[in-house]
């Protein structure tokens, strides 16, 4: 008998294992891989995440494990113009994100959970929910080939978007206008990256883009994004497009004249936070992908992960202390959650709407290349997400017009 049982042991179940286990709770976290595992995504590790990061006790640990430090974005628009924007650089405080393989970030945080206090079984495959009462208060499944149960006051949810939670709990966030596919690779030659991620709006990748994160040596995790449903309607495959932008378009070809492809390319679906899932009930919450909060704009999911596992321990830490563990009770999980991020996801839903309009990111990036002002308006809003509202504000795109 448990406390906390954790399903998954990506950046949302490791962060809510590891406040959790600190706050003194037992906790079990299981996973069905064995780690280190890859994780398909684009490696991006946002000012959001170095936050939690640091709240945790866990970005200490990155130090000493291969990542590159990012100090700001390059973006490209439709028609070729690029435009670099810096973030300051400061010797008394972390870089404001960096590039890290999921392969060793996740175990990172992982092995952090564990030195917190939570017990951990890879190679566990949970198979059901045990549900008592109209409370979730287990889990079943399969270890070692042989069938096992634990039980818990609260089971956290944190398998990804086709985990067998959110399926379960009838949270799966399954509408193609919610969903974005991407695919992505690693590359090693890769000429011309500088300290900074690149989010390229390529005509082919729209409404999304194509990108390039810098990695150690001259690698890079380079990839492309798309929305589901739009990617259906124009009948595009990701892969052929990738290798054609990298193949044929004149910002990129010279770039990757001599680079070479150092994995196989992989796909995945993001579920986006534009739609909102019931992520709380009795007896459980739901975190990260789990819980659909990937945005719907940057297609940046980890920040918002640890978010909600911060959150989530939080809440149920109180709620175990009440002894209280019901819907209503972890109701605050949800609250609080969209209270911080509610609106963030909705202006970046109406930015990837803006996204379709190519005229509209020519204007952008074309006046921003021209104006400092512009540049650290951009640059404010990345280090801040939630000045992203900026974006879809009439008085901003006025303030571009007269740059």
């Amino acid at each position: 008998m448990y406390d906390v049982i954790v399903v998954g042991a990506g950046p949302g179940g490791s962060s809510t294992a590891g406040f959790l286990a600190k706050k003194g709770f037992k906790v079990l976290l299981l996973d069905r891989a064995k780690f280190p595992r890859d994780k398909t995504c684009g490696d991006g590790i946002s000012g959001r995440s170095v936050q939690v990061l640091s709240e945790l006790g866990a970005l200490e640990h990155f130090k000493d494990v291969e990542h590159q430090d990012m100090y700001g974005v390059t973006f490209s628009s439709p028609e070729g113009v690029v435009v670099p924007i810096s973030a300051t650089k400061s010797k008394n405080s972390p870089p404001p994100g960096f590039v890290c393989r999921r392969f060793v970030f996740d175990n990172v945080l992982f092995e952090h959970a564990k030195r917190l206090g939570a017990e951990a079984i890879e190679e566990f495959l949970v198979t059901d929910l045990i549900m008592e009462n109209g409370y979730v208060v287990g889990v079943k499944g399969r270890h070692e080939g042989k069938e096992k149960e634990f039980r818990a006051k609260v089971v956290v949810g944190a398998d990804g978007a086709g985990g067998i939670t959110a399926r379960k709990l009838g949270a799966y966030n399954d509408d193609e206008s919610h969903q974005a596919a991407a695919v992505r690779a690693y590359y090693e030659g890769v000429e011309g990256m500088e300290d900074k991620i690149e989010l390229h709006f390529v005509k082919e990748s729209l409404p999304g883009y194509f990108w390039i994160f810098p990695l150690p040596n001259k690698r890079a995790n380079v990839g492309i994004g798309m929305l589901v449903s739009e990617m259906k309607k124009k009948k595009i495959n990701l892969v052929k497009t990738m290798e054609k932008i990298i193949q044929e378009n004149p910002m990129f070809k010279e770039r990757f004249k001599n680079a070479k492809r150092i994995s196989p390319v992989k796909s995945w679906i993001l579920p986006l936070g534009s739609k909102r899932v019931k992520n709380y009930g009795n007896g459980y919450v739901l975190v990260g992908d789990a819980s659909s909060l990937i945005d719907p704009f940057s297609g940046e999911g980890i920040g918002n992960a640890l978010t909600s596992g911060k959150i989530a321990s939080e809440v149920i830490a109180k709620a175990l202390e009440e002894g209280d563990v019901s819907e209503a009770r972890l109701a605050e999980y949800h609250k609080r959650l969209f209270d911080l991020i509610g609106d963030e996801l909705n202006t970046n839903y109406n930015m990837q709407r803006l996204g379709r309009f190519e005229f509209l990111l020519n204007l952008v990036i074309r006046k921003a290349q021209r104006s400092r002002e512009i540049q650290e308006e951009i640059s404010r809003a990345l280090l801040n997400p939630q000045e992203h509202k900026k974006f879809v504000k009439l008085d901003f795109y006025l303030k571009v017009l007269l740059a």
